[in-house]
């Protein structure tokens, strides 16, 4: 998946950027209280997108 798109799912479903790490960005769903890591590569493979929901709580892309 293209990271790009997959940035619009996570903030459809509520979650907000935290800031930047030196390869990756940190997302953070403040509602249910959950951070994850989100790599900056052009593609993400889907079990990562997969792994990344699961730990926000939201739904799979």
């Amino acid at each position: 998946m293209k990271r790009r798109d997959f940035i619009k799912h996570l903030e459809q479903h509520g979650c907000e950027f935290l800031r930047e790490g030196a390869n990756h960005t940190v997302y953070v769903h403040r509602i249910k209280k959950k951070v994850s890591t989100v790599p900056r590569h052009n593609d993400i493979y889907d079990n990562l997108c997969r792994k990344i929901c699961k730990d926000l709580d939201i739904s799979k892309p």
